[in-house]
């Protein structure tokens, strides 16, 4: 008698893992970015289901499956006693293959990651897998953290399957950690609505836009089109969740002049009233010619970003030693990755100073040469706000501003950087080449 239960006991209790819960993460406000939603997945044991082979057909009409690949799906896995006929099913699947009372068969609930703002958050929050495994964004890059320990427990289960009784636990299974991201979905859907309708007006490719917080280095907003949905991803393109604020780069252009003309002022032989001649509107270095729109005469550094010249700048650029002007622009974060900690970050392109020719110098003054990615060209412009200081960019919400002021370094004197920005209101106004910008 005490072998026969003994087997008996053997064959019906079973040690069962527990999926440790996978945290949700919030916005600023303490919103859900990700909510771990309950679905049912079907499971068979392949050894008793195939003993009701007639059957076989009601199941796979159930499963939207075709009868034969059913039979082989079991068949080539006789000799387990699990496997999945469908993960993360519909509720109407699961409640009419419990109606089937099929021998063998069973349910096992399992969870599933829903982001309640769709594709407004999408390139942000990234995507799990089936698993809830991280596999994009937020959820690869704090994927440790966000997960779950597992833990497992002994029942008792009858001979369908079914548990009936849960003998003991064998450890508890442990939630993630809780995460707060610096997102405010306010800002955040404005910058994706606005993104979108701006890349459909120009029926352009893609775009992008990031918003930080300069006084912390919080990225506020980080949107890109084209969009995807992470709750639908069944015809996804990898073109479409790539986030192209931090893996993209491209040459940042007239962007870049404002960092020539603080690399020029930082060398004490320029001021803003400093003359430069401009005229006729271009000129030559080396074999090749530097143009600007039109010609400028004789104008001072402040008109130089005020206009956009590409002759003045690239004149202050070849007034300045190759290793000054290189360093202005490493300074600012160029050529290395941010500390956002997304990931595939890209580094940009910002090679050494040492192998620039003349004309290499003359471009690199107004952006062509040198490739950056969108967000290490907003942290660099945030110098210009917070008075010469470089501060990392943060993810996740911070509120102790004085860890921000402990992390941050000097790039540039106060005064540069109050300088530049005076300039830089005088390309929205009257005279400048970025009126339609003015706020």
């Amino acid at each position: 008698p005490d072998f026969v239960v003994g087997q008996g006991v053997a064959r019906r209790m079973r040690g069962v893992a527990m999926a440790g819960e996978r945290s949700r993460f919030t916005g600023r406000d303490s919103e859900a970015l990700s909510i771990r939603s309950s679905v049912a997945s079907i499971w068979a044991n392949p050894q008793e289901l195939i003993l009701a082979r007639e059957r076989l057909p009601e199941l796979a009409r159930v499963l939207e499956l075709e009868p034969d690949k059913l039979q082989q799906t079991l068949a080539s896995r006789r000799g387990r006693e699990f496997v999945y006929l469908r993960r993360h099913s519909h509720p109407d699947m699961a409640q009419q293959v419990v109606n089937l009372a099929l021998p063998g068969v069973s349910l096992q609930r399992e969870y599933r990651r829903y982001y309640p703002a769709a594709e407004v958050t999408g390139h942000l929050v990234g995507f799990t897998n089936i698993d809830d495994e991280g596999q994009e964004g937020v959820e690869l890059a704090y994927d440790d953290w966000l997960r779950g320990q597992p833990g497992s427990k002994r029942v008792l289960k009858d001979r369908l399957g079914r548990t009936v009784e849960n003998v003991e636990s064998i450890s508890v299974p442990q939630p993630g950690g809780s995460l707060a991201l610096s997102i405010d979905r306010r800002i955040q859907y404005l910058a994706y609505s606005e993104l979108k309708s701006a890349v459909q007006k120009h029926k352009a490719r893609s775009g992008s836009a990031v918003v930080l917080d300069v006084r912390s280095g919080e990225v506020l907003a980080m949107v890109n089109q084209p969009a995807f949905n992470p709750n639908n991803r069944r015809n996804l393109r990898g073109d479409h969740y790539r986030n192209r604020v931090v893996t993209d780069v491209f040459e940042p252009g007239s962007t870049l002049k404002p960092f020539t003309v603080a690399a020029a002022l930082e060398s004490g032989a320029f001021t803003p009233e400093t003359s430069i001649q401009t005229t006729p509107g271009y000129y030559k270095v080396g074999t090749n010619t530097v143009k600007d729109h039109r010609n400028y005469g004789l104008i001072d550094v402040a008109t130089v970003l005020q206009k956009s010249s590409n002759v003045g700048a690239s004149k202050m650029a070849l007034s300045l030693t190759a290793e000054q002007q290189w360093e202005m622009l490493t300074r600012v974060g160029l050529g290395e990755i941010t500390s956002s900690g997304f990931p595939g970050e890209s580094s940009g392109m910002l090679t050494g100073y040492r192998k620039w020719r003349e004309m290499d110098r003359a471009t690199l003054a107004f952006g062509y040469g040198i490739a950056t990615t969108l967000l290490q060209l907003a942290q660099a412009y945030s110098v210009f706000a917070t008075g010469g200081y470089l501060r990392p960019v943060y993810l996740q919400r911070t509120e102790n501003l004085q860890a921000v002021s402990d992390n941050q370094k000097r790039v540039m004197t106060s005064k540069t950087a109050m300088q530049i920005r005076q300039m830089l209101e005088t390309v929205v106004q009257d005279g400048g080449t970025g009126t339609r910008a003015a706020v």
